[in-house]
């Protein structure tokens, strides 16, 4: 960890009231030659007095900063719903480095970082640095490892002060993709800050221009997001652009459509054990579509029924509402009517011209 970060890690746990058991001081191993030599179960005793009132004494000056750490079942920690890593996405494969390295050490040699809760009768502690420590050792001693314990450090921090921790180690890991961190920061903006994002910048310590630009990731819509193979490749720079684009009220209804057609296509190719299309096509597909003006935004769309005559018909959709004529004399009955009707809804939303837009 660089040398700015880990000042801020320090300064941020610096205020934190912790407990422990006080460390262990080394005896003195002066003694006056005129002594008489003592029994050595007394001689143990003595200095280990001596060393605990030391120990005591320091942690009292504040030489020694009282640690917690603690071996916990992993069952009994949930993971905190405030971290940008996705515990859903981990993987045997993801954690496969850190899986061999508890093994061979024979075990969870970092501690991560929880903090206590009340009112879950299902979990003691949360995670607030660690995920992947935590989904290893649960993956160990589900797989030949039962008596893998989790190692936690226990601090108490409010919520803020919490998602700063968990954005700091996530700055360093290249597993955490960018859209993560953006929805993360998303949240955060809305939960900790009051929207207020120069304020947010400032208390982690980030260039407001690129916090901006991790925001206008973040908006980008699911639809978009389901084109790509996986939504660790949508990447910071090379998505801004498409993120700019989808703001265009007459771009973004023709992207969306692209969109799910490539979704199609991704998901024709995974049937067929085909490569996936690359993040990099995604985008220049994406950004590639050209709209016309005054296309389907007014031009009615008509829903036939089984026997081909006209059933609904989309009138006109725009930010007032959407009208629709239901026909008479279609053939269907009021369940297929509905039935339409949603389908019709459904598209216009998948079009940017819904209702929630």
């Amino acid at each position: 960890m660089a040398r700015k970060q880990s000042d801020y890690l320090a300064a941020l746990l610096a205020d934190e009231v912790i407990e422990s058991e006080p460390e262990t001081a080394t005896p003195s191993d002066t003694v006056a030659e005129e002594a008489p030599a003592l029994p050595r179960h007394d001689r143990m005793r003595g200095t280990t007095l001596l060393g605990r009132e030391s120990a005591l004494a320091r942690v009292a000056s504040g030489e020694v900063r009282q640690v917690t750490q603690l071996l916990l079942n992993p069952d009994r920690v949930r993971v905190w719903t405030g971290n940008a890593r996705s515990y859903q996405h981990l993987s045997k494969e993801s954690c496969a480095e850190l899986i061999d390295s508890i093994i061979a050490e024979g075990g969870q040699k970092v501690p991560a970082v929880v903090r206590r809760v009340e009112g879950d009768p299902h979990h003691d502690f949360e995670v607030i640095a660690g995920t992947r420590r935590h989904w290893s050792i649960s993956w160990l001693r589900a797989n030949s490892y039962p008596e893998m314990q989790f190692v936690a450090q226990v601090v108490a921090l409010d919520d803020e002060a919490a998602f700063r921790l968990a954005d700091l180690e996530n700055r360093a890991r290249k597993d955490v993709s960018d859209l993560e961190r953006a929805r993360n920061y998303a949240q955060a903006l809305q939960d900790h800050y009051g929207n207020h994002m120069t304020r947010m910048a400032e208390r982690l310590k980030l260039s407001k221009g690129w916090l901006s630009k991790m925001l206008k990731v973040a908006s980008i819509s699911d639809i978009v997001l389901e084109a790509f193979a996986s939504p660790a490749d949508v990447q910071l720079k090379p998505a801004y652009p498409l993120a700019q684009a989808m703001e265009d009220p007459v771009a973004a209804p023709a992207i969306m459509r692209e969109a799910r057609k490539i979704a199609r296509e991704q998901e024709e190719r995974r049937t067929k054990g085909q490569s996936t299309i690359a993040s990099a096509e995604v985008i220049a597909r994406l950004l590639a579509i050209k709209t016309q003006p005054n296309q389907t935004a007014k031009t009615a769309q008509v829903y036939s029924g089984p026997l081909g005559r006209p059933a609904v018909t989309v009138q006109s959709a725009n930010r007032q509402g959407v009208t629709l004529r239901l026909h008479a004399g279609s053939g269907v009955d009021n369940a297929r009517l509905l039935e339409i009707i949603q389908n019709a809804l459904t598209e216009l939303e998948d079009t940017g011209r819904g209702l929630q837009r």
